[in-house]
């Protein structure tokens, strides 16, 4: 391999990683234009190293893969409940190949690659966009539920498995289930928390109508909960909440 065809191997490996890089920086991503730069020129060197010391090139482009692995997962990063720097990651992936590619000697097949990604970071952005708005409004809000039931003292044990029993047989998800004395020492109420994506009060009221008809049951009722007991911010549209967080941060 002459001079002339190592520099120009390296050259497109550079003039491809600089183009995938282009998005990353404008956007002000924390591996940007010098990263994407780097590691689709050092992935063409480690390529290019092969065919100079007769090496398999294949065989080297595999470790490059591996070694670009690591890479990736250090720009991947945790912040409370979101996400940060897969795109990012999935950014430096694809230089490593267009620059597995450049050093190999497939000048055009390498341009195509970095402009394929280029192009996929722009223009799915405003996609993925549109399609999360339309998940957004698809999705139903949580409602926070309480039932409370009063009964005799020494039948709470009994009530509180029924209860369980009533409302794993239902589209509801119990978050606790507490006991508390009433005025009247012979007495117990028992204090049911339950949460449901959307209204679910027929469930409700299948509950209520199964506990109370125990001859130990003198009071069930349930109600939605006031503002005052919120529900909790892990119970909150998941699926949205952390989707917008992961997109905003890893593009």
């Amino acid at each position: 391999m002459s001079l002339l065809d190592f520099l120009l191997k390296l050259l497109t490996a550079l003039g491809c990683g600089i183009l995938i890089g282009l998005e990353r920086q404008y956007r002000q991503r924390q591996a940007g234009l010098r990263t994407s730069a780097l590691v689709a020129t050092g992935s063409s060197l480690f390529v290019l190293m092969a065919e100079l010391t007769k090496v398999a090139d294949l065989t080297v482009a595999a470790q490059v893969v591996s070694g670009v692995g690591f890479l990736c997962a250090g720009v991947i990063l945790r912040d409370g409940l979101s996400i940060r720097g897969l795109n990012t990651a999935g950014t430096l992936w694809c230089a490593s190949g267009v620059g597995v590619l450049a050093g190999l000697g497939y000048y055009l097949p390498a341009f195509i690659g970095a402009a394929v990604v280029f192009l996929a970071n722009i223009m799915l952005r405003p996609l993925a966009r549109i399609i999360d708005r339309t998940s957004k409004d698809s999705v139903e809000v949580p409602v926070h539920y309480l039932v409370r039931v009063t009964c005799l003292s020494p039948r709470e044990p009994h009530i509180r498995s029924l209860l369980l029993h009533s409302i794993d047989q239902n589209t509801v998800i119990i978050r606790s289930l507490q006991s508390e004395d009433c005025p009247d020492p012979a007495r117990v109420e028992i204090r049911a928390d339950l949460y449901s994506e959307g209204r679910k009060d027929a469930a409700l009221e299948q509950i209520v109508a199964r506990v109370s008809l125990e001859e130990s049951v003198s009071a069930v009722r349930w109600e939605i909960a006031t503002d005052e007991e919120k529900v909790p911010e892990n119970m909150l549209n998941p699926s949205r909440d952390l989707g917008q967080d992961i997109l905003d941060e890893n593009e």
